[in-house]
């Protein structure tokens, strides 16, 4: 019932306006073990080239490990502890292999008026990133901070504020060291039918440049839903995803550059098929 982590502002319309919008090719795998091992297996082909990964996940009680392998010959370990000692305390230390040197250690801690989250890497001058947002459901303001002790300057330094009620979430965030302002905005028109329409504005103070973008969603049955986005770029994408059982995905999108006065491209079409038995 707390206001989350930062990057939970402005999360729903982020995702309305972004997520299941894929001009690849994405295959995904999930199998149960009978000891309550998960294994998933993954391939996505973008152009010309494959990418593949394959991911163990055992928990027992509150610990949690990840294992995956890609084909960029990179293992990545995680390790979580969640509820460490104190209610919405977690712990996650992430390590690679061979590149041990960009492993990460990270906190965080959600209480019902405050989400706190800090991240140190796991070298001798690593950078560090810590975010906290305080307020309830309803009001949230919070700021975004990464330092690097190798430069000893800041990378990063965000901040975002996001008002909540029953059917309409509207977040305004400070990004790129003042650089640009976003702010978002994403209603709730139908329960049942889960329609929802949302915008996003961009405007960089440098370029003086501004990007729009607004989108929406449908649920044509219980099982199938329907989005479309546009943007100021000149781009319109939509999609169509059927759950043809339980967490079982097919996803169809496109992708067509409308904007009579750019370079003629040809749509891009993306398939996703995920399978969980």
């Amino acid at each position: 019932m707390g206001p989350g982590l930062y990057s939970d502002i402005g999360k729903k319309a982020r995702d309305l306006l972004s997520k299941d919008f894929h001009t690849d090719q994405k295959f995904i795998l999930t199998t149960y073990s009978s000891n309550g091992t998960v294994i998933t297996a993954s391939s996505t082909k973008k152009n010309e080239s494959i990418f593949s990964e394959i991911q163990a996940q055992l928990k027992q009680k509150n610990v949690t490990v990840d294992v995956k392998a890609n084909s960029d010959s990179l293992l990545l370990t995680t390790v979580t502890v969640e509820e460490l000692g104190v209610p919405g305390l977690k712990k996650t230390m992430t390590i690679p292999f061979p590149h041990r040197g960009s492993g990460k250690f990270e906190v965080q801690y959600l209480h019902d008026y405050a989400g706190i989250s800090a991240s140190a890497g796991m070298n001798a001058k690593p950078l560090v990133n810590l975010s906290a947002v305080f307020g309830n459901k309803a009001i949230a303001a919070g700021a975004d901070v990464a330092y690097d002790t190798a430069t000893r300057d800041f990378t990063k330094y965000n901040a975002g504020l996001s008002f909540t009620n029953a059917d309409l979430i509207a977040a305004v965030t400070l990004n790129d060291k003042g650089e640009s302002l976003t702010a978002s905005y994403y209603h709730l028109v139908n329960t049942e039918k889960n329609t929802a329409v949302g915008a996003e504005v961009t405007r960089n103070f440098s370029t003086k440049a501004s990007t729009v973008t607004f989108g929406t969603q449908h649920a044509l049955d219980p099982t199938t839903t329907v989005k479309a986005r546009y943007s100021s770029n000149g781009m319109a994408s939509a999609l169509i995803q059927h759950e043809w059982r339980p967490k079982s995905f097919f996803t169809l999108s496109t992708e067509v550059n409308v904007d009579a006065s750019g370079v003629k491209k040809p749509p891009k079409v993306g398939l996703s098929l995920v399978l969980k038995p």
